[in-house]
């Protein structure tokens, strides 16, 4: 009797799935989110070393550059992963960024309690940046084994990696509000704790499975539901604690339920082992069956978890079909770093992020002061500060979602939604420079999805031309043009201008002039990046359409 080569009743092969693995990565997202919430403590940080506002942006950029700069983190994947060593895989990644993690913020509370002497700046930006660098580590190990193991969904895993991170601010920032409320310093010590713990305790289940089933999509679905209802009930708390001052007792309510929501994801892989279970015992009983056994030579044995190498062979009459060349390798084949770089493609990719990342970090960054110069209330400004990870979310799950619906049913190619996007962008741009009533609200919803997106498409359409055996490498080189063009446009557009616009005590500026012209460049500068995305579509649009589509389709 022929059984399943990956069947194994003990109690490791439970555990050791690609749904373990995908349910540890969630987990793990949803602690990883301390960047976003840098406003909760920046205020006794710089209170207990006597910065200025200057020092303190100097920090804040130091944490931007940790967060967006993980070439290390992609280089030490590859070398854990992909050269099958005996000792390696993804944990190695999450464990490096523990440890980073734990070192940066913890540092940074002995500092601010006054156990550590105060250090200089730079000492203090090197603590930053190690607490930022350890996200990358978090974030690589866990969209690339998630695109290695779902390759033929690779929008919508990278979309729900992405979106539940995306959440992980609005998380950890309920987790403040009800159990450190008005006690930033011991936030601090909670992000030093809780993120390597969650890492440390869920690392060793993040695995590499290279088995395909009939019914992933069905419970990746379920995967996105639950972030769709995580995010509507963060909606509503954020929009409710913001009007309404909330006793302890329906906070202590509140964040129970959160707690509820976060642990559903094992729903979906106790589902999804029980739903390959009986498909094994049903394979058994036709094995055992005598209509079986009398036309047994007839008939073929069914392969429950068939290796994804069979995706990766290209079809027959492909454009792109050609004998393999180890030196050049074609799309779609695994490049290194410098092969990727040396493609136009990469240089489009790159292009498109800066625009559009970038305009989207120089927005979220300059929020707070776009309202207060609109004459927003202090009310107003923190529900549009408190709502930015929301719509962050819906961006970065819904064009996972989206594109690879379109891909899969009518061969779009995922490049045509970064012009999409980006075209988005600039029209949200230009809602905020308009300055009309509600505009801020209208434009940085609109900004804050198409923002999100981007962090999806680009690295799905990374391993898609670039392959996945460098992924974590390729894209977080992509990343770097993030800070990048946040600095451009944070310091030489809206800095600049508002410098040059403002007057009086203080140096303040009140009015639509302030940013008008800044967001007006910004509006510029995205649309440019949709015509570099089109530029990229036009370019690809045969590989898509002969290579992806086909593969996709066939699954």
């Amino acid at each position: 009797m022929d059984l399943d080569p990956d069947y194994n009743p003990s109690f490791k092969a439970k555990i050791n799935t690609k749904w373990v693995a995908t349910v540890a990565s969630i987990w793990i997202q949803c602690t990883s989110g301390s960047l976003y919430t840098f406003a909760i403590y920046s205020s006794a940080l710089k209170s207990s070393q006597g910065y200025d506002q200057s020092a303190l942006d100097v920090v804040s950029v130091f944490k931007d550059v940790g967060a967006n700069v993980g070439i290390l983190s992609g280089l030490l994947y590859s070398s854990v992963t992909v050269r099958r060593r005996r000792f390696g895989g993804p944990w190695v990644v999450l464990l490096a960024g523990a440890v980073q993690c734990f070192a940066g913020y913890f540092l940074m509370w002995l500092t601010v309690v006054g156990i550590l002497p105060k250090p200089p700046l730079l000492v203090m930006c090197l603590y930053m940046l190690l607490a930022a660098h350890a996200m990358t580590f978090f974030n690589t190990a866990n969209v690339v084994t998630a695109v290695h193991n779902f390759p033929t969904y690779r929008g919508t895993i990278v979309g729900i990696m992405k979106g539940f991170l995306g959440l992980s601010g609005a998380i950890l920032i309920q987790v403040y509000q009800t159990i450190f409320r008005n006690r930033p310093t011991a936030y601090l010590l909670l992000l030093a704790l809780l993120p390597p713990i969650t890492t440390v305790l869920l690392m060793s289940f993040v695995t590499i499975a290279q088995t395909n089933e009939d019914d992933e999509k069905k419970h990746l679905n379920g995967f996105s539901l639950i972030a769709l209802v995580l995010a509507s009930y963060l909606t509503a708390v954020i929009i409710v604690g913001n009007i309404f001052s909330l006793q302890m007792s329906v906070r202590i309510t509140t964040f129970a339920v959160l707690i509820f929501l976060l642990l559903s994801p094992i729903s979906v892989a106790i589902s999804a082992h029980k739903e390959k279970s009986y498909r094994i015992v049903k394979y058994l009983l036709e094995q055992n069956s005598p209509a079986y056994e009398q036309n047994r030579s007839q008939t073929h044995v069914v392969d429950v978890g068939q290796s994804h190498d069979d995706y990766d062979e290209l079809p027959a009459g492909a454009d792109q079909e050609r004998e393999r060349n180890e030196k050049t390798p074609e799309w779609g084949e695994d490049m290194n770093l410098l092969q990727a770089m040396c493609t136009t493609c990469f240089w489009f990719l790159f292009v498109t992020t800066a625009c559009g990342m970038g305009s989207g970090l120089a927005t979220v960054n300059n929020i707070s002061q776009i309202g207060g110069s609109l004459g927003y209330t202090v009310l107003e400004i923190n529900t549009l500060v408190s709502l930015w990870s929301i719509w962050n979310f819906l961006g970065r799950f819904g064009a996972g979602y989206v594109s690879d619906y379109f891909l899969r049913s009518l061969g779009w190619s995922r490049p045509l939604f970064i012009a999409i996007t980006l075209a988005g962008m600039t029209v949200g741009h230009a809602v905020i420079a308009s300055g009309l009533p509600g505009a801020l609200y209208a434009g940085s919803v609109i900004v804050g999805i198409c923002y999100g997106s981007q962090w999806s498409l680009m690295p799905t359409i990374a391993s898609e031309i670039f392959g996945a055996g460098h992924l974590g490498t390729i894209f977080n080189t992509i990343t770097v043009a993030s800070p990048v063009g946040s600095y451009l446009l944070s310091v030489w557009v809206v800095g600049y201008i508002y410098d040059k616009e403002a007057s009086g005590e203080g140096n303040m500026c009140t009015g639509t002039h302030c940013f008008m012209l800044s967001f007006f460049i910004m509006a510029a500068s995205t649309f440019f990046g949709a015509l570099v995305a089109l530029a990229l579509f036009f370019r690809t649009r045969n590989f898509y359409n002969n290579v992806i589509h086909r593969r996709v389709a066939a699954c």
